[in-house]
This record gives C-alpha cells, structure tokens and sequence, in this order.
C-alpha cells in the first residue's frame, strides 16, 4: 500500500505549546480573573493526562482544590477555557513559541513529494490557527486539506473519533497514511482508526508507553541535528524525511 498522505497532532508534535504556550496562558487567565490558582509544570504534567482544556480545569477542582464552589461551574470554566484561548492566541502572535525540529522542513518536503497533509487535534481551531499562522505564515493554513480540531467530534483523544473524522473527510483509508504523535492518549487515538503512528516524545511524554508505535523519536530531527531513536528497527536515516516515512509505512502497513 503506498503512503498518500500525513495527519498530525498538534500540541507537543508541531511544537512545545503545551509547556511554553498552554500552561502560561491557563496561569495568566486565572490571575486576570483573581483566581489564586498556580499550575506549576510538574502538576501541568498529570493534568495533561486528561484531554480537552475544560476537563482538564475540572480535574483540577476535583482532585487539587476540592474546597472550590460555584454555583454554574460549567459556564465559568467554559469562560476561563475562552480567556485561556484568547490569552493563547496572543502569546502565539508574540512568537513565544518555535516549531520543534524538523517540523518545517518536513512540510516542505511531504507537499514538494505530493503528500496530502491534514491535522487531528482536540485544541480549539484557534489554537491551531494561531500556531500555524505565527511559525509558517497564514498561507500555510492551506497547506492542509482537513483541520479536524476541537468539539467537532463528541468524543476527545484517547477516543479515535477525531482521527476518524480527519480520515472520512479526505476520502482516504487509513492504511494510506501516517500518523504523528507525542502521547500515550495520541497513539491510542489514532490506532482506534486504524492508523499507524510515528512517535516523536516530549519531556511530558518521554516516559509514556508506545504499544504499537512504528518508531518512537526524540523529534524528527534536522541535517546537522540527528533525531534519537528511542523505538524502532535500526535505519541508516539520521533525520525524518520522506524517503523515511515511506519505508517506515512500507515496512508496517
């Protein structure tokens, strides 16, 4: 079966958004709203377990700060979620945060082949717009035939729902495509739908597990930078190009 397309994650795949991005303006947005909420990086960490930014606020509440009460707790975290998004949007703006190695170059390379590039995230479109419109130009917004983001399937990663929907909307089977995570809850989503998964870890994901994953990286690497191989049959590629990714899908579709 040929490789005709890619699907990518986007927070903690595309770039370190979760860090330097998602965890700032979740902190900057309860202190605008006088909240005395702190969310350091090693909480940040656990909280990452549980997807959407919604659901993440209310684990919170209900494992950390238990004693908090309000009386229509699902409108006012859906209003520190939308300020949290706004406050995103603009760090983005402000360049706070570089796309990871080999990113670019990658989506240079995959559209110069003819590949079909799409998108499968649970982040708000917002947050993808911005992420995308900031490191490669508003243009390249276009560079991807489907953008499945946020509430537009009923059911959030670890469920395959988005992935499935990405792929329903390309008119493509899943054995024709690649996917590219940074999680546990990523890689189950995408092998729901029956895809096969490229793994690149960050440091909230490093020590997850990869059932299944095709190669488990840490990051696609560059010419003068050398990714790692955590995972993964022995390959005389020293960063993740084209001709890699279609080996790599040879070898495990």
């Amino acid at each position: 079966m040929t490789l005709e397309a890619l699907i990518f994650d986007v927070d903690g795949t595309l770039a370190n958004t979760e860090r330097d991005g998602h965890l700032v303006a979740f902190n900057l947005a309860f202190k605008e709203l006088g909240l005395d909420w702190q969310w350091s990086n090693e909480l940040y960490h656990e909280l990452l377990n549980v997807t959407g930014g919604q659901l993440r606020i209310k684990y919170y509440l209900k494992k950390y700060n238990t004693e908090f009460q309000h009386d229509d707790l699902d409108n006012f975290v859906a209003s520190i979620h939308k300020l949290k998004t706004s406050i995103y949007v603009r760090l983005m703006d402000e360049g706070a945060v570089p796309l990871r190695p080999g990113v670019e170059r990658l989506f240079n390379e995959a559209r110069a082949a003819g590949l079909r590039l799409a998108i499968a995230t649970t982040t708000t479109p917002a947050n993808v717009d911005a992420l995308i419109a900031n490191t490669l130009g508003k243009e390249a917004l276009d560079w991807f035939e489907v953008i499945g983001a946020g509430d537009v399937v009923p059911n959030l990663k670890p469920a395959g729902d988005i992935y499935t929907y990405v792929l329903e909307q390309m008119n493509i089977d899943a054995n024709k495509c690649l996917a590219f995570e940074d999680s546990h809850n990523g890689i189950i989503s995408a092998t729901e739908a029956g895809l096969k998964t490229l793994i690149t870890v960050n440091e909230y994901t490093n020590t997850h597990e990869f059932e299944g994953a095709c190669a488990v990286l840490n990051n696609l690497g560059e010419a003068e930078q050398p990714f790692e191989m955590i995972k993964g049959d022995a390959t005389t590629s020293t960063f993740v190009d084209v001709g890699y990714l279609r080996a790599l899908h040879a070898q495990h579709c």
